[in-house]
């Protein structure tokens, strides 16, 4: 079966004072039906970047896609008219924003802001799109829906307003689903709440679920296959137990030592330097300048390898031992 969002070798650039900047870099990914991909990394590595190429929100004209392609059921979204992507999107691509609040309109209720998705995708008149968003707050488990949905963003909480972001990514049934950093800012008890949703909606519908974050802890709760990104680029990718087990690139290796262990006493373990700039990118491997195991290949660019059976890397010198 083939996959329902498929990105054959992206590259999204951007014009900045100091010439093109390449935010990603040769990415290439799949999503099948019912299948929740993470995407993981430090930030400014192009992981939203690489989301809002997807459905074509991109600032223009600083930001354009250059190369690749973006196919979602075998047509090709970079090629699509306008017209093509404003049907897809909110409709049969839907995003959760990284922050509610700023996504969300403040001068509109949350009702509202619901209600035009199924207006203008699904044709609804004014009383029965309301209906429908009452019944979306409730199956997203906000309180007292018939009420709350006359209430504006600033009149709910964190985790109220990020479930109507849920709620608003799905009132068209999508086939893909965005998540970006869904659960940011989240105390962890609402974030358990709103994966827990996510996870339960997944099977009801049968979406597939893009989920871009830096929580590994979020990762291993919720995905099904994941991939590391770093500068730009796609450097590691596997199913969730074979990457927690045997992290192949040093990168990977190096975010799983940061995490806190039971029973450690003292600082943690960070990778050393800071990530490069993506207008002055080393030659060869970008991460070279930060790695203990660099040696004069690296500065050569290394190829994509399978090291296991669905586990890839990018690098000379992928690890062998497990964690």
């Amino acid at each position: 079966m083939e996959p329902v969002l498929q990105i054959q070798g992206l590259k999204t650039r951007f014009a900045t004072k100091r010439g093109m900047l390449t935010a990603v870099d040769g990415v290439s990914l799949h999503v099948d039906q019912g299948e929740t991909l993470g995407i993981v990394g430090e930030s400014g590595c192009g992981k939203s970047v690489t989301a809002l190429s997807i459905l074509q929100l991109l600032p223009k004209p600083l930001a354009h896609i250059a190369e690749g392609k973006i196919l979602f059921n075998g047509q090709d979204l970079v090629k699509a008219k306008e017209s093509v992507i404003r049907d897809i999107r909110g409709n049969q691509i839907s995003m959760i924003f990284q922050e509610p609040m700023t996504s969300l309109n403040p001068v509109f209720t949350v009702g509202y802001q619901i209600m035009e998705p199924l207006k203008q995708h699904r044709g609804m008149k004014k009383a029965q799109a309301r209906q429908e968003a009452v019944q979306l707050l409730e199956l997203v488990g906000i309180p007292e829906p018939t009420a709350r949905i006359d209430d504006y963003p600033h009149q709910l909480s964190g985790g109220m307003r990020q479930r109507v972001m849920i709620a608003m990514a799905l009132a068209c049934h999508p086939a893909v689903m965005i998540a970006d950093e869904p659960t940011t800012a989240l105390d962890v008890t609402i974030q358990a709440q709103i994966l827990e949703l996510m996870k339960k909606l997944q099977q009801e519908i049968g979406m597939a679920i893009l989920l871009i974050t830096h929580d590994l802890g979020v990762v291993a709760e919720t995905c099904h296959r994941v991939m590391v990104m770093y500068a730009g680029k796609i450097v590691e990718s596997a199913d969730v137990g074979e990457l927690f087990t045997r992290p192949a690139h040093p990168y990977t290796k190096g975010l799983f030592d940061s995490l806190p262990k039971r029973g450690h006493i003292g600082a943690l373990p960070t990778i050393p330097g800071a990530v490069p700039s993506l207008l002055h990118l080393p030659p060869g491997c970008a991460f070279q300048d930060r790695c203990t195991y660099a040696d004069k290949q690296c500065s050569q660019v290394p190829p994509w390898q399978e090291v296991h059976a669905k586990h890839g890397v990018r690098c000379w010198h992928p690890l062998e031992e497990g964690i």
